[in-house]
């Protein structure tokens, strides 16, 4: 299907703000956006389908790790239709588990869907290039007192309020 390039262009724009959204909902833990992200009838396998599964998913996963800071980068879209697309993402994670400080290279794939004029994630998979743990646990820092100190520990993220609301349910 030829879809006209301005089409093309809006639709990979808006595909790119639904995966940086994902990045920061999931560091601020804000559960309510993060299952926004994705079809109402999202498949979770095990756990079943619809956003309620996928947000006791993402309780739990996210539970069992600190602190996390998603970055990313490299990514392909390719649309099979006006409202269909797959795609690749590279993501750098800093990750806190336990006292330790982990780094990660991930690879998503992802198949998205646009319902109702909106994009969506149908089904994100989630690779490992690697995962290592970093000389400097920066949660041992003292506080960066920005812009006083360029190191240090900073704000970020119990300056979220979803971040505080998370952490204090569990």
């Amino acid at each position: 299907m030829d879809i006209p390039p301005l089409d093309r262009l809006l639709a990979c724009d808006e595909i790119r703000n639904l995966v940086a959204r994902y990045a920061i909902a999931t560091d601020a833990r804000d559960l309510d956006t993060l299952v926004s992200l994705f079809v109402d009838d999202v498949n979770v396998g095990r756990l079943g389908t619809g956003r309620d599964a996928l947000r006791a998913s993402f309780d739990q996963a996210l539970r069992g790790i600190g602190r996390s800071f998603l970055f990313v980068g490299t990514q392909t879209i390719d649309l099979s239709d006006a409202d269909h697309a797959t795609g690749q993402v590279y993501c750098k994670a800093e990750i806190q588990d336990g006292d330790r400080w982990i780094h990660q290279a991930i690879l998503y794939g992802d198949a998205y869907e646009r319902r109702n004029g909106r994009w969506y994630f149908v089904r994100r998979i989630h690779e490992l290039f690697y995962g290592a743990e970093v000389g400097v646990n920066p949660l041992m820092l003292p506080p960066a007192n920005w812009p006083k100190s360029h190191d240090g520990l900073g704000t970020r993220p119990e300056a979220w309020n979803t971040w505080r609301e998370f952490w204090s349910d569990g």
